[in-house]
């Protein structure tokens, strides 16, 4: 019956340059819009929907209640890491958890992402 999270949504001052950001940096091409509305999707079928907000971007920490991260699972860490720093993307922090690697950044709207990279899946 409930097969999985199919998109998340995030407000956007312009959804247009945020969902180019997502094609061009994350390589999750622009596969529909509507109203004002971008969605994009990423390799594994999952999409997020960039709608019009009514303000600026939260400046929110990682802990404040809300979605606080979106987390973008790779194969190939340090391969992910060069390609994002060749793509100007700043990585503000680095964590190793066990064997899991991740490495967090913001898209251009001050929203938090880290890349994940399993050695073991739950």
């Amino acid at each position: 019956m409930y097969k999985g999270i199919e998109h998340t949504a995030i407000a956007s001052p312009d959804p247009e340059a945020l969902g180019n950001w997502y094609e061009k940096v994350l390589e999750f091409p622009v596969v529909h819009r509507y109203s004002g509305n971008v969605f994009v999707r990423a390799a594994d079928g999952t999409m997020l929907e960039l709608i019009p907000s009514a303000g600026d971007a939260l400046d929110a920490g990682l802990r404040t209640p809300g979605l606080r991260h979106l987390a973008v699972s790779v194969d190939d860490y340090e391969a992910a890491i060069e390609d994002l720093e060749s793509k100007g993307v700043e990585i503000f922090d680095h964590v190793q958890a066990g064997t899991n690697r991740l490495a967090f950044f913001r898209d251009p709207d001050g929203n938090i992402l880290h890349l994940i990279h399993r050695e073991v899946s739950f």
